[in-house]
């Protein structure tokens, strides 16, 4: 059963489609025989974005190939979100700057404001999804015919804002070629602006959209937007952008196995998070004291970090202050979950961060590849009752056969 669903069978399969052993594939993708062996068997996970990344590169396939596409069961939780992406998709792809989907808009006050609450997390998954499709055909109308100079880049700027949420919640649900369009159009946008801010906003997105196997262009990419936004830093708004680009190359660079210029980043983050108000809530992207700590527990977790480690980066995080952040919250009690599983010894704890993280946002931690995988492995290596009914109404939550 366990083997319909696993990123090791569709290992093994791409392999010997290739016509690859074992040991060819390790030696191209840098990884151990031993290691991708017991992935195939459902050992151990295969969980880890540059491993994955490697391993996709080596076999010719895409991620999603590998990884697969978006998994829908019978869980509504789990299943619903999928229902909005059409007509995100739309939104997306019909409108342009010249020719807007609809003849017709709220005003642009009015439409900022929604963007503001969808921004601070007021609304929502479900919300956001329903009211972002037409927030970007609206806020289209402007930009083709705007009162005036100011109202056109104000359209613009908050147009950033809703191709940012789409990129999210399409990345969130498994659609990375349409939130690699949504990154694109805010990239459009920020073009047309040509301000420090906006280009770096639109900056951090294509980063993260970028094909993971394109390591040293996402690297130079990440660097380069750091570099360029840094002289422009004048007031929190400006910490905030250029401080979420320092995250994303800090992310990169690990990817990159770059661990010299991950940390670097990582400092340069937490000296700008010391120049504005710890608020994840009310921050742009989340950036604060706050979120550096969370982002540190995700790049240790990259690295393979388990056990008293990762504990005590986790034990630095004041989770009261991600509560506005839903996602980012459940995000990082993921994270540590998933380190945590990688060792027989704490998979007890690691079942207990999983279920904070599915209580925290069901429907982010049910469309998640990484716990779904996590959780699989883990399944297979159950042998107590009670880790083993933990484990089993997760799998039924995410569609994981037990």
């Amino acid at each position: 059963m366990y083997d319909e669903v696993t990123i090791g069978v569709r290992l093994r399969a791409l392999r010997r489609w290739r016509g690859m052993s074992l040991r060819t594939l390790a030696d191209l993708a840098d990884l151990s025989q031993g290691f991708l062996s017991k992935v195939e068997n459902g050992k151990q996970p295969l969980d880890r974005r540059s491993h994955i990344a490697a391993v996709a590169q080596a076999l010719q396939v895409s991620e999603t190939d590998l990884m697969g596409g978006p998994h829908l069961t019978r869980d509504p939780v789990q299943s619903e979100p999928h229902r909005t992406i059409p007509a995100v998709r739309t939104a997306l792809m019909t409108n342009t700057f010249t020719a807007p989907a609809t003849d017709r808009a709220r005003p642009l006050a009015e439409l900022v404001a929604e963007m503001v609450r969808i921004g601070r997390s007021e609304y929502g998954h479900d919300e956001v999804a329903v009211k972002l499709p037409p927030i970007i055909d609206e806020l289209h109308v402007h930009v083709c015919a705007p009162a005036d100079e100011a109202a056109h880049r104000l359209a613009l700027r908050t147009l950033i804002e809703a191709f940012q949420s789409a990129t999210f919640l399409s990345k969130d649900l498994g659609y990375t070629d349409l939130a690699a369009v949504a990154a694109m159009r805010a990239h459009d946008s920020a073009r047309i602006l040509d301000d420090p801010v906006s280009v770096g906003k639109a900056a951090t997105l294509r980063i993260h959209t970028l094909p993971t196997g394109a390591r040293d262009l996402r690297l130079t990419a990440a660097e380069s937007a750091a570099e360029a936004m840094e002289p422009h830093v004048r007031d929190d708004l400006d910490v905030q952008v250029l401080g979420m680009i320092t995250l994303v190359a800090s992310l990169i660079a690990t990817l990159s196995y770059r661990y010299d210029r991950a940390e670097h980043w990582l400092a340069q983050a937490g000296d700008l998070a010391t120049r504005t108000a710890d608020d994840p809530g009310a921050n742009w992207g989340a950036f604060s004291a706050t979120n550096v700590g969370v982002w540190r527990v995700a790049l240790a977790t990259e690295r393979g970090a388990t056990g008293r480690p990762l504990l005590d980066l986790a034990a630095g995080v004041d989770e009261a202050k991600l509560r506005p952040r839903r996602g980012r919250h459940a995000t990082f009690l993921a994270d540590v979950g998933r380190g945590l599983a990688r060792e027989p010894r704490t998979h007890r704890e690691a079942v207990r961060w999983l279920r904070r993280a599915e209580s925290t946002a069901p429907h982010k931690i049910r469309n998640s590849t990484a716990v779904r995988e996590t959780v699989g492995v883990m399944l297979q290596q159950a042998r107590e009752a009670a880790v083993g009914r933990e484990l089993r109404g997760m799998a039924a939550r995410m569609g994981v056969p037990h």
